[in-house]
């Protein structure tokens, strides 16, 4: 290999750490769920393909806000417990380019939701700025709870408002989403209880203890699954039961692995897998999610 050869390979290596470390500290799993359910969402409701995309755009930027701005927040306290499975403790990406990335997303986000229209923009970056004051300061209250709530109910008032015609979000519908909310956030956090309580952070699933939290994020993912298959009007069809079924499977099983593998990050991959049972009944029952005003 030649000298400038192996310069552009040395050269090269550190972008690549970078771009790793900027995946990695988007918390890419979560983010694409998201993000895909709320463009499925969108798309159902019969909102143009410039919509559909504004709505990807503004919440996947949205997102990648929230994962960066997470890790680049949290980064000491990762760093104090060896979180070696994050991007920063791991020397792959700094503090300094995780905040740079997170302020980029956010005004990207903010340009693509405002271009959705008045309503569903300051909707969908009021739920946003509830995702940042979470990483900034309510996970370690016992408040830990509402911005997931908040900001999963509002991600869907968003979508709704920036569908064609003059609708509005069904309250079974809202409350179904902000329910499985705070059900993905107990579900999320159980892995980390010991580490996060040794750097000071003490959220609602942390002041409950392991053994109630393992129980209550299955409760609520059970809870939202029937809110989604009892809310429409008239009597459910087969698939609702049939996904309203999956939803309660998939629930408690997210609850056994909790308490069997307490280290585990199962529990929030199921919860994801139950956001999008009920994303896909939700889809079905468009007529009774959009109601006119």
């Amino acid at each position: 290999m030649t000298s400038a050869g192996t310069s552009s390979g040395q050269a090269a290596a550190p972008v690549a750490r970078r771009v790793l470390g900027l995946v990695r500290a988007s918390h890419a799993a979560p983010a694409v769920v998201v993000t895909g359910l709320a463009t499925a969402l969108a798309a159902a409701l019969g909102s143009p393909p410039a919509t559909v995309v504004l709505v990807a755009v503004a919440v996947g930027t949205g997102q990648l806000s929230v994962g960066w701005s997470n890790d680049w927040i949290d980064a000491a306290r990762d760093l104090a417990v060896g979180r070696r499975d994050k991007p920063v403790v791991a020397g792959l990406v700094t503090p300094r380019t995780l905040r740079r990335a997170a302020l980029a997303a956010v005004a990207v986000c903010a340009v693509a939701s405002l271009a959705l229209g008045v309503l569903p923009g300051v909707a969908h970056l009021v739920a946003v700025a509830g995702a940042w004051a979470y990483n900034a300061r309510l996970k370690a209250t016992v408040w830990s709870w509402l911005p997931y709530a908040v900001s999963f109910g509002l991600l869907a008032v968003a979508v709704v408002l920036a569908a064609p015609g003059p609708r509005v979000p069904a309250g079974w519908a809202v409350t179904a989403v902000a329910v499985l909310g705070v059900g993905a956030h107990v579900a999320n956090t159980l892995p980390d209880l010991e580490d996060d309580a040794a750097t000071g952070v003490r959220g609602l699933p942390h002041r409950l203890g392991r053994r109630a939290s393992g129980v209550l994020a299955p409760g609520l993912l059970v809870a939202a699954s029937a809110v989604v298959v009892a809310g429409p009007a008239g009597p459910p069809p087969p698939l609702a039961w049939a996904g309203g079924a999956l939803a309660v499977v998939l629930a408690v099983a997210a609850g056994v692995t909790a308490v069997v593998r307490p280290r585990s990050r199962a529990p929030f991959g199921l919860g994801m897998a139950v956001a999008v049972v009920c994303v896909a009944l939700l889809a079905q029952a468009t007529g009774d999610i959009a109601v006119l005003p």
